[in-house]
């Protein structure tokens, strides 16, 4: 399945809670980064830089870095979520590793009718973004609350992880709108088929 421009709100997901997991959602169903211009939508639309930032100069090594980094918190996120297993060394190193780098730095500017806006001091680097990306698996993967609210899909063959911050803590589903109306619908089938 293309995603072409990526304008369907299914297509590029933003509901896990945490920036660092809504790139492992990229992953699935099928890769969604397929293309530099589909990794400029989820820059944008992740909030990772102010809207309107502009990053023409983006490229396809952007496409492995973002990639690379997504395979290492995978495998660090699902070491988190399953009971006894130590996150794998190699991956922690390339992780930390990318942390280093200095996200891009902000600055305050007035709009044009006088409100201040977020903008960047000048176009965004890759390894920048990066490194945002991973500070915020660090802050997440060594804040005790956020490591414990880490949740597994109870959807069907769905590996998306997010962050439970629901009231009582009994959010079952990466996204109501598309796992859950799945779940919903199943089991309405079942209850239809069981009444004939």
């Amino acid at each position: 399945m293309a995603l072409g421009t990526a304008t369907d709100p299914y297509e590029l997901r933003f509901d896990t809670g945490r920036i660092c997991l809504d790139l492992l959602a990229t992953s699935h169903p099928v890769e969604r980064l397929e293309s530099v211009e589909v990794l400029r939508a989820w820059i944008a639309g992740s909030g990772l830089v102010p809207p309107g930032t502009p990053l023409d100069h983006a490229d396809a090594s952007w496409l492995t870095g973002f990639r690379e980094l997504r395979r290492e918190t995978a495998r660090l996120v699902r070491a988190r979520t399953a009971p006894g297993v130590h996150p794998p060394d190699l991956a922690l190193a390339r992780v930390n590793a990318l942390a280093v780098a200095a996200p891009p730095a902000p600055r305050a500017v007035r709009a044009e009718d006088g409100v201040l806006v977020r903008e960047l001091t000048g176009p965004p680097q890759c390894a920048a973004l990066l490194g945002a990306l991973a500070r915020d698996v660090v802050e997440l993967l060594t804040d005790p609350v956020a490591r414990a609210s880490l949740r597994q899909c109870a959807g069907d063959n769905c590996p998306i992880v997010y962050v439970d911050t629901s009231r009582g803590r009994r959010r079952r589903w990466c996204s109501s709108e598309v796992c859950g109306n799945r779940e919903r619908v199943a089991r309405h089938r079942r209850r239809a088929a069981l009444a004939r």
